[in-house]
């Protein structure tokens, strides 16, 4: 069985460990090692939503918990079968959520980033207003964008709002767009996300 020490991991490095292990060990039991709190929940969560079983101990300095094979579903094939178009993302602000922009900018950068450890993906992700700077010179998800882009997600800014913040020549990431594109895809598609 397999150890992992998930222990002082900020959000979401625990989850993503543990579905990078748990995909390594094909079937094999893991052993998580997690602080009490949002961590031990969130793993928990996890792995109870894909099928597994989860036993959790505690343990001196936080909880233990091991995760074997339960009636694992294709969840994966059940989202793809449910919708009828392309997924497409709408990202509107270089943040994510309301209150401090620092903590929002956070925020919205690990979201990016943990895109790639999802096994369902956005067809089309639209960055719109000051999410656009996502998508220019200088942004810290640059990289994440492009290994999203060679995974076949389209990646595309709107014209308008590059021009207004002066950055369409420092776009790094995708293609421009326009707004009837936007909205075609927007009322065509299966699912929408906005983070």
């Amino acid at each position: 069985m397999k150890t992992l020490d998930c222990r002082n991991m900020a959000c979401p490095l625990p989850v993503v460990s543990v579905k990078r292990a748990l995909e390594e060990a094909a079937g094999e039991m893991v052993r998580v090692l997690l602080d009490a709190g949002p961590p031990r929940e969130n793993v928990t969560r996890f792995a109870v939503n894909r099928g597994f079983a989860v036993v959790e101990e505690p343990v001196d300095d936080g909880y233990a918990l091991t995760i074997g094979s339960g009636d694992e579903t294709p969840q994966v094939e059940a989202e793809k079968e449910a919708k009828s178009g392309p997924t497409v993302m709408l990202v509107s602000s270089d943040r994510m959520g309301e209150g401090a922009d620092e903590l929002g900018r956070l925020l919205m950068k690990n979201f990016i980033i943990t895109l790639l450890d999802l096994d369902v993906l956005p067809d089309r992700i639209f960055f719109v207003n000051a999410g656009v700077l996502l998508t220019s010179e200088g942004s810290e998800v640059l990289d994440a964008l492009e290994r999203l882009g060679n995974r076949g997600v389209e990646v595309f800014s709107c014209g308008v709002c590059l021009d207004f913040f002066h950055c369409k020549e420092k776009l790094r990431a995708g293609a421009v767009t326009n707004m009837f594109t936007i909205a075609e895809s927007l009322m065509t598609a299966g699912l929408v996300v906005r983070p």
